[in-house]
């Protein structure tokens, strides 16, 4: 780690220029940004995947704008020197172009995040050009887009066979032109992916599309190791703080049961009036006491 300074979309385009590599994660709350803050990673994503991760939803699709703000402002105001980039959630955007301005507005204005994210591919380009136009950077997503999780009947690997690896090259293609200034890659097999990412000028995220993307991104809780059940084939745990975790709780409950905890190094004894004053105390506020509950 060293000294960081706040990447710009400029510098990512160098990044991609220069063939260097770079990392981004996710974070949802001030404590998680700041400590991701003092890392050398570049980005953090506040993605709708807090539905799932911090709210308890099967999907991402019940996420609303008022949801992201809630979460995006916190990891704004913890993470200064990192760029920010704030997840548009599903319904937010593809109803029409002046749907999509107002909300990208509306996150932007109220968190001060860098950038917007949306999902989609061809399709949701006329919301991109528009965004864009009004002055906002736009992160794209293709490949498997959670939101679509419905249409997709799960969350499938995306591209596979020439037809649809075809159809993904066009989608990415498409939002480079519409204005996007980086795309996510989800779940596409890593040949394509790195294909996709020679094609593009624009930066290129991989989760779950190999190494051959321009960066990666991880959901904070599954590399730490804290996420429960079967993580997705993509995801690399870095540390098992999930079993730090649990071993810190049960020793914090052993410990208050048998009065271990609090010990006299966690209390203000230092503080304390002294035997003969308390006493004191304790005499001059039982016999009240006792009187009031004697006329009960």
């Amino acid at each position: 780690m060293g000294n960081k300074k706040k990447m710009t979309v400029l510098d990512f385009q160098k990044y991609k220029d220069e063939g260097r590599k770079f990392s981004f994660v996710t974070a949802y709350d001030y404590t998680t940004a700041s400590i991701v803050n003092e890392s050398d990673c570049e980005i953090i994503l506040v993605g709708d995947s807090l539905g799932m991760i911090m709210l308890g939803y099967n999907t991402t699709v019940p996420v609303t704008v008022d949801d992201m703000i809630h979460h995006i402002r916190p990891v704004v105001k913890g993470a200064p020197d990192t760029f920010i980039i704030g997840d548009m959630p599903f319904g937010s955007y593809n109803v029409s172009k002046e749907q999509a301005i107002e909300t990208a507005n509306r996150i932007t204005k109220e968190t001060l995040c860098d950038c917007v994210k949306l999902e989609g591919g061809e399709g949701i380009c006329p919301q991109i050009r528009a965004i864009t136009a009004a002055g906002i950077p736009v992160c794209a997503h293709v490949g498997m887009t959670p939101q679509s999780y419905h249409a997709f009947g799960g969350f499938t690997v995306q591209g596979k066979g020439e037809a649809g690896a075809a159809r993904l090259l066009k989608d990415a293609l498409a939002v480079q032109e519409a204005g996007a200034f980086a795309v996510v890659l989800e779940c596409v097999p890593p040949k394509l992916a790195a294909l996709i990412s020679r094609k593009l000028d624009i930066i290129t995220i991989g989760i779950g599309a190999g190494g051959g993307c321009d960066g990666q991104v991880l959901v904070y809780q599954d590399m730490l190791g804290i996420t429960e059940g079967q993580t997705p084939k993509f995801v690399k745990a870095f540390a098992q703080v999930g079993q730090q975790m649990m071993e810190a709780f049960q020793a914090y409950d052993s410990q208050v049961k048998s009065g271990a905890f609090p010990a006299p190094a966690q209390t203000y004894a230092k503080s304390d009036c002294g035997d003969e004053v308390l006493n004191r105390l304790d005499e001059s506020q039982s016999a009240p006491l006792l009187s009031v509950c004697s006329t009960q």
